[in-house]
């Protein structure tokens, strides 16, 4: 649900870079016709197509006849508005929304629902959206609700049933995840129960890690239990067919597309034989449920009991799992998509899941030298696979924020790369494609 705070609006205060308001008197300090005809040059560029899906529509002939003429007489705030209604204006986007406001009237006397109140609640990297909306009602155990989230889940584009199914599935391990309170999933709507604003990744700190720590021993308890209740064939298999298509991300969209390199046939023996390894260690893993997101902007901190622990994480954006290696999660949640920690943080926590793990019974490896090389490696993957995940969200879906994080998960790349000899092809066809030389110190 949570995204990276990321705001909908497109008003053309957006487009000021200096902290100021976007009044009137301030508008008028830039020249409309200049901008226009910069924003008419960049429409009519290669990435002009890109730009429009961002922005919703394209420019009108205003900018052709009209725009020097027109600098005189409006501000830029005003002109922007003529030519680029907010994002709301869009017919597909009105459509979805006013279908979703019909089906929560339909709820409104049932859950107490002030449809006027709905609101977006956050954005995300798919194509699902999130909205909250003030309720008076109560769960099927009676607990109060004050609010509840609304997902607009595009049934073309996202599986609403899965969702649902993970969602039982989670719950009936103990975890705190979202209640479907109510669902429509030929529309792709759900009201669930709201599990609030505070992301883990709002609250935690790299500089200080052991405020941390807490938080971390909760996620890791949540994942255990979660991990305790794999059975088999109930989720879908994260499988080898699953691991190299996800992969194949990398090449296509982070190298081709976003590095604009061409690999030549040496380049991509090379890249091919790495994929081999990595998914040969990530295949040879014992097999658990897997939530395949589990990161800090996915884990919610949630109060509101006398142990908070009992309750934290809330857990969301599962709908995704699949059955597969047991150390995918481990991964995803200490070398997270945007925050970092020092490697002796990581390795403290990584100890302190095996070692719950064990006492539970799941089946790690019995040396954590073993189990720490499965967890780089099946980070290894991750790793590679988001790279291409967020060109991807870039280049198609018009969403660049994504791109900035980028350079972290290079740095785990290449953290890993450096240290086993296996993969001294792939860091050195990394160097390659970013033009740099880097002296190797393997460790295994």
């Amino acid at each position: 649900m949570p995204g990276r705070g990321q705001s909908h609006g497109y008003g053309a205060g957006r487009l000021r870079r200096d902290g100021r308001g976007d009044t009137d008197k301030e508008a008028r300090l830039l020249p409309v016709a200049r901008v226009a005809r910069n924003i008419g040059s960049l429409m009519q560029r290669a990435d002009g197509p890109k730009w429009s899906r961002i922005i919703g529509h394209g420019p009108g002939p205003f900018f052709a006849a009209n725009a020097a003429a027109y600098s005189a007489r409006c501000s830029l705030r005003t002109f922007l508005r003529i030519q680029f209604p907010p994002l709301s204006a869009s017919p597909v986007v009105d459509l979805r929304l006013s279908a979703l406001r019909r089906w929560l009237s339909t709820l409104a006397d049932r859950h107490a629902i002030d449809v006027a109140t709905l609101a977006p609640a956050s954005a995300d990297a798919s194509f699902r959206r999130y909205f909250r909306v003030a309720c008076a009602a109560s769960t099927a155990d009676g607990a109060p609700i004050a609010t509840a989230i609304v997902m607009d889940a595009p049934p073309e584009r996202e599986n609403s049933a899965a969702f649902v199914h993970v969602a039982r599935l989670m719950a009936d391990a103990g975890l705190n995840v979202p209640r479907v309170l109510e669902q429509d999933l030929e529309q792709g709507f759900l009201l669930l129960t709201d599990l609030g604003n505070r992301t883990y990744l709002s609250v935690l700190d790299p500089v200080n890690p052991q405020s941390a720590t807490p938080l971390m021993i909760d996620a890791i308890n949540a994942l255990i239990a979660w991990q305790c209740a794999s059975v088999p064939d109930v989720l879908p298999p994260y499988d080898e067919a699953l691991l190299r298509r996800e992969l194949a991300l990398f090449p296509d969209w982070y190298v081709g597309r976003h590095l604009g390199i061409a690999l030549d046939d040496k380049q991509r023996a090379t890249l091919e034989a790495a994929f081999d390894r990595i998914v040969a260690v990530n295949l040879a893993e014992a097999r658990t449920f897997v939530h395949r997101d589990f990161m800090p902007r996915n884990l919610m901190v949630v109060s509101g009991s006398a142990d908070a622990g009992d309750l934290n994480p809330g857990i969301l954006d599962f709908q995704d799992a699949v059955h597969g290696p047991i150390s995918y999660d481990v991964a995803s949640l200490f070398k997270d998509a945007f925050i970092s920690w020092d490697e002796e943080v990581v390795i403290d926590w990584t100890v302190r899941y095996w070692e719950r793990a064990k006492k539970t019974g799941l089946p790690v490896p019995a040396d954590f030298g073993d189990f720490y090389r499965d967890f780089e490696w099946m980070g290894l993957q991750r790793h590679l696979k988001v790279l291409g995940i967020f060109a991807r969200i870039n280049y198609r879906d018009g969403k660049p924020h994504y791109l900035t994080d980028t350079p972290r998960f290079i740095g785990y790349v290449r953290a890993t790369a450096n240290r086993y000899r296996a993969l001294g092809p792939l860091l050195q066809l990394l160097d390659a494609l970013e033009g740099r030389a880097v002296e190797y110190g393997y460790t295994f």
